[in-house]
């Protein structure tokens, strides 16, 4: 018998027009930040109906110059979930403050605003939660409960821009969540500031980047807020590369040692080519999303995430099957099968407290139940453009099949 295709996992959706659009920014003789990210960010904020949208080196860099911009550092804490990737945590750490995870709801998969006010101290300085898969938090209920007057009477403010708000910081880890709706709306203008992950496996790539957007209140000088990103992007210098080619414009400043987290024109360029496509492409992974969902409908372990409510809709970055009564050791057993029938997948993600890291900080697994139970239950099946529709009855078929064996072994 003739061996059936390898399924990947996340191929990146990289196509002739992606190809030539790099090669185009190749031959014009400017390959770092200039006119091609200029444009990029400029399509993003217009994709997600926002004001302004800038473009870093990653999702990690953008969301701890926002960490840094708020003041945060040693004796802070930030909220965030207990089940996401390792960057979540690890960018609170490098501001020397204390990440404070939070179990997520066992439906939603995310972190409520309910399960966030039992943590919040006054120490709290910024609320991170995570858009697990591309389901949206609630962004309103969340917004709601950082605005009530309790939150902003214990709130200790200790740089300008805390003097400024006045309560914790709203930073979204949109990483997953590119394309997906809150109330009909793009996330991206919801929470005070929002961050974009363009990964090599995200639904959008620049191979490697991020991007952040804004939301905050009238009070904020955004012009400011904007010089201040570019400026600490770039090892704090006042003046961009393209702005230092004006005729007489070459002096430049630096006023605060910043880092190295621009975004080249190489990379816009593929964003841009991308993004032209990515309402169809957000059409075709709902679709795969839903064969899924209808696949193992009638299985009685099937339980399925999240994906479309009268409020949210997900940016179907992934497909984290749930398979009740499944431990790790069979999960892993699972995946075994299917990588035998040349099917790849994935888990997302081991919480934080399983990891050394949080170990040593104290960390342990057994006060996260629902962060636990979900680890040992979940595995994320493939969902790219590469698949066809024969792909996914495969692959419906090989999860089924491999379920049964392990449950009756």
């Amino acid at each position: 018998m003739e061996p059936k295709k390898p399924i990947g996992f996340a191929p990146p959706p990289i196509d002739d027009d992606t190809i030539e659009a790099v090669t185009r920014v190749l031959r014009s003789g400017w390959i770092t930040s200039g006119p091609e990210l200029a444009a990029f960010e400029s399509e993003i904020a217009d994709f997600l109906r926002v004001e302004m949208a800038m473009c870093f080196s990653s999702w990690t860099t953008a969301c701890e110059l926002a960490l840094r911009w708020y003041g945060v550092g040693p004796g802070d804490e930030v909220i965030l979930p207990a089940v996401t990737y390792a960057a979540t945590a690890n960018i609170v750490l490098h501001c020397g403050a204390t990440p404070v995870l939070v179990d997520i709801d066992p439906e939603e998969r995310v972190i409520t605003a309910a399960s966030i006010a039992r943590h919040i101290t006054p120490r709290t300085k910024v609320v991170m939660p995570v858009d697990l898969g591309g389901w949206p938090v609630d962004y309103q209920a969340i917004s709601a409960l950082l605005d009530s007057a309790d939150i902003r009477d214990q709130f200790a403010s200790a740089s300008p821009a805390q003097n400024t708000l006045g309560r914790p910081l709203f930073l979204s880890d949109a990483a997953h969540s590119f394309g997906a709706l809150y109330g009909g709306v793009p996330v991206g203008g919801q929470a005070d500031i929002t961050g974009f992950s363009f990964h090599a496996v995200k639904n959008l790539t620049t191979a490697e980047g991020g991007a952040l957007t804004f939301a905050l209140p009238v009070e904020f000088d955004m012009g400011s807020v904007q010089r201040w990103f570019k400026s600490m992007a770039l090892h704090g210098q006042s003046k961009s590369a393209l702005e230092k080619t004006n005729t007489g414009n070459w002096h430049y400043d630096v006023a605060e040692a910043g880092f190295k987290c621009n975004m080249t024109d190489i990379q816009a360029a593929i964003g841009r080519a991308q993004l032209r496509k990515y309402p169809d492409q957000l059409a075709r992974r709902q679709a795969i999303a839903q064969a899924y969902d209808s696949g193992f409908g009638s299985c009685h372990w099937y339980q399925a995430p999240p994906m479309q409510s009268s409020e949210r809709t997900s940016s179907f970055h992934l497909f984290q099957l749930r398979i009740k009564g499944f431990n790790a050791e069979r999960r892993d057993a699972l995946m075994a099968l299917l990588k035998e029938q040349g099917i790849a997948t994935n888990v997302h993600f081991q919480p934080l407290p399983l990891l050394t890291l949080h170990k040593r900080r104290g960390e342990s697994i057994a006060a996260y139940p629902e962060s636990e139970l979900f680890f040992h239950e979940t595995l994320s099946l493939p969902i790219h453009l590469q698949l066809s529709d024969g792909d996914i009855e495969r692959i419906v078929a090989a999860v089924k099949e491999g379920v049964a064996t392990l449950s009756n072994g």
